[in-house]
């Protein structure tokens, strides 16, 4: 039997590696569209801070790693798929027939609508091909703009005060990280990063990132004909030199406001890469439509990670978790059915943690809330302290914290099994931070 696997991330890793060890006779092939061994692309902030060397990003580090399991990793970039005649056809023309198919493809920067986005030194930071341009420009002291403070954009501001450039913040929505934390919440993690002197404009969007303009060269002189030179007259002065071009670029807000820099990062969040497969057949919405085993539309293909639109484990909708240990979870057990083992996937908790410049915000499941539900909630603004937790009965549904890291185990724990609190609802509405002792008397069955 075939087994294809389409992506090279963490999920079609997973995934090789799952089905060889429950399949030691079938034969995979893993394809990857980059130059480089498969990778982790959360590892690339590391590599940007000098943390790690680029070979410390790579997802198995042994030499000959792929080759010893005999998955057959190659660089190709897949044009379409027939679903119904199990076929993929790679640009270039090839094609490959397969049994069994993973869709693995991740996802890719969005771009927004601004002029000027194909510009040197205008880069996303998604591969390690972008790093390596942003390593080149963001020097310290360099000025340096970051178009979005979402979660991928709070990863590499971190990376990026770590360089010492002279950073500036450029978010659209009201708060920093809109889609992971509340405004309480957004606008303390703003407070300090503007406290730690990087520049944070919320509400605020780009207009335009231009070049300036080189100057011109003086025109040149006419060289003196013979006679010219025979009377003695003098020689013209030369040409001055070309000046210099001016490597930096002028961003203009949307409030009118421009300023210079030597680079701009786009962070404006990612969608899934699901554009080959709009001719294929198989059912798509933010992403692959899959059942409870990860299976897509038509017989045999399956689908895991950032491209998967599957269950959510707090909501218990089918919905997009692009993050990596959602894609490692989904490559583990879609791997499991293709290999005939049949495994259903419950849900992945939405979970999300980041280290911003010291300071660690996390949030998990449901942190917004539910209609109808209750909530705890806890605000040091003076000491960067902030805990608010969600409730749908006395079943802990979701969370959020900053600036307390003792908790997050805790919350996790109680989210992901959905323990009864029966009493402990109640006293942590009152006094959230008693979240380690509802887990543990929870866990004793002590109510």
């Amino acid at each position: 039997m075939h087994h294809v696997i389409i992506g090279a991330g963490p999920a079609g890793v997973t995934a090789a590696e799952t089905i060889r060890k429950h399949r030691g006779g079938d034969r995979i092939t893993l394809l990857g569209d980059e130059a480089a061994p498969p990778y982790s692309r959360m590892a690339i902030p590391y590599y940007l801070e000098g943390d790690i060397a680029e070979t410390g990003t790579y997802l198995r580090a042994a030499a000959g790693h792929y080759d010893d399991l005999g998955i057959d990793l190659r660089q190709a970039r897949v044009g379409s798929l027939d679903a119904g005649a199990k076929i993929l056809k790679l640009d270039g023309g090839d094609e490959l027939a397969f049994d069994r198919l993973l869709i693995a493809t991740g996802a890719s920067p969005i771009r927004p609508p601004i002029e000027g986005l194909d510009l040197a030194g205008v880069q996303t930071c998604w591969t390690l091909a972008d790093a390596r341009e942003i390593a080149k420009r963001a020097e310290p002291g360099a000025s340096v703009v970051l178009v979005g403070a979402g979660f991928i954009g709070s990863i590499i501001l971190q990376a990026l005060v770590a360089k010492g450039v002279q950073l500036t913040v450029v978010e659209m929505g009201d708060r920093m990280v809109p889609r992971m934390l509340d405004e309480a919440a957004g606008t303390m993690l703003k407070r300090w990063c503007e406290d730690k002197g990087v520049r944070v404009l919320t509400g605020t969007t780009v207009k335009a990132i231009a070049k300036p303009e080189a100057a011109k060269p003086a025109a040149p002189q006419p060289e003196p004909g013979f006679f010219a030179r025979l009377l003695g007259r003098r020689q013209p002065e030369p040409a001055a030199p070309p000046a210099p071009v001016d490597e930096t670029l002028k961003v203009t807000l949307d409030n009118g406001e421009t300023m210079a820099a030597k680079l701009v990062v786009i962070a404006a969040g990612v969608r899934p890469n699901i554009g080959f497969l709009q001719a294929s057949g198989l059912e798509l919405g933010a992403g692959v439509s899959v059942d409870d085993h990860l299976r897509a539309s038509a017989p045999d293909i399956y689908a895991a990670g950032d491209v998967a639109e599957a269950r959510d484990l707090s909501s218990g909708q089918f919905d997009v978790l692009a993050i990596q240990p959602v894609a490692v979870e989904h490559g583990h057990i879609a791997a499991l059915n293709m290999a005939g083992n049949p495994t259903p996937h419950r849900g992945s908790l939405n979970m999300n943690v980041l280290d911003t410049i010291g300071l660690v915000s996390s949030s998990f499941g449901s942190w917004m809330g539910i209609e109808g539900g209750d909530r705890g909630q806890l605000l040091d603004e003076a000491g960067w302290r902030y805990l608010r937790l969600e409730f749908d009965g006395d079943r802990l549904i979701g969370g959020q914290a900053v600036g307390l890291t003792e908790h997050v185990g805790m919350m996790r724990g109680l989210i992901q099994t959905g323990l009864r609190l029966g009493a402990w609802k109640d006293r942590l509405i009152k006094a959230p931070e008693r979240l380690t002792e509802a887990y543990v008397a929870t866990a004793q069955g002590i109510k």
